[in-house]
């Protein structure tokens, strides 16, 4: 039954799925990317094989598909993520020589960023920190996790793998791996490593009621912390202080970038910090800063 399945399997969806095997093996994606990749790809892949049969499309197709994600009205950065999960499927395909060449090469992406990330002031988000409950050991957890991630601006999948020993409180230091499995550490500031401390001597034994984890933030079933439970403690203390709109953990990255800046720091320090591969990711929190820099100025000068 195995064999017949594989031997039906057309060309496009064995090249898809060696590439997958590759990312996972070779590459080294964390289960997240894995799982973006997946899902782009099979929606690639429903759209060309009733196209070619099966087999790879050519530039044309190519084109139709990427402006059928025109069509959905998705946002220009979902279509940059999708067109680059085809584009990295057949630099893959190239490289292995199961094609001769790639028609992905002049496919131009959308422009991205076309709207400023938003971000809180420094009164929304010093009211957010101070929001969870710290007399119960998860309000102690979700302090600790609201200071260290607006303290590093670490993304949320980065903050539930943090291990207990990836932390340094005596160098004041922590270590994360981000994607593509890379390292980085990062400084923590002594504020942000106060509330870790009172939370890993008091919350965090209290949660894990004797049971051991090597996850930093555990849940009271003794888990590591998961995205989900994340999200709806970053939204129930948001609406515990007044913001209701589009607060995500995300956000906090926007506004310790966003602050960072606006305090002088440089742009590869920051860089360096979020993690990105590319400087021009970056370089859309001086549009930020520029912007409020603009508010400013109509606001407050006499001739504006």
């Amino acid at each position: 039954m195995t064999n017949q399945a594989t031997a039906a399997e057309s060309q496009l969806s064995r090249g898809i799925r060696s590439f997958l095997v590759w990312c996972r093996m070779e590459k080294g994606l964390s289960r997240n990317s894995l799982e973006a990749y997946s899902t782009d790809l099979a929606g690639f892949r429903n759209f060309i094989e009733p196209l070619t049969s099966g087999n790879f499309p050519d530039a044309e197709l190519l084109i139709r598909y990427l402006n059928s994600l025109y069509q959905k009205e998705l946002s220009s950065r979902s279509i940059a993520r999708h067109l680059s999960a085809v584009r990295s499927l057949f630099h893959f395909l190239l490289t292995e020589g199961l094609i001769s060449a790639d028609p992905t090469e002049h496919l131009s992406s959308p422009k991205q960023w076309t709207t400023i990330p938003k971000f809180l002031n420094r009164e929304q988000i010093e009211k957010l920190i101070e929001a969870p409950d710290v007399s119960k050991p998860s309000g102690q957890r979700d302090r600790a996790m609201f200071e260290l991630l607006y303290a590093t601006g670490i993304r949320v999948s980065e903050l539930i793998e943090v291990r207990l020993s990836g932390l340094d409180t005596g160098l004041g230091l922590i270590r994360v791996t981000g994607k593509g499995n890379k390292q980085r550490i990062i400084p923590v500031h002594a504020e942000a490593l106060s509330a870790i401390e009172t939370y890993v001597r008091e919350g965090r034994p209290a949660l894990l009621k004797g049971q051991t984890s090597p996850h930093l933030f555990v849940t009271a079933r003794g888990g590591g912390m998961t995205r989900q439970a994340f999200w709806a403690s970053i939204k129930l203390n948001g609406k515990k202080v007044g913001i209701f709109h589009n607060l995500s953990p995300h956000v906090l990255r926007h506004t310790f970038a966003t602050h960072l800046l606006e305090g002088g720091a440089d742009l590869r320090s920051v860089q360096t910090m979020l993690g990105h591969a590319d400087l021009s990711t970056t370089e859309i929190y001086t549009h930020v800063v520029r912007s409020r820099l603009r508010d400013t100025l109509d606001q407050h000068h006499p001739r504006a």
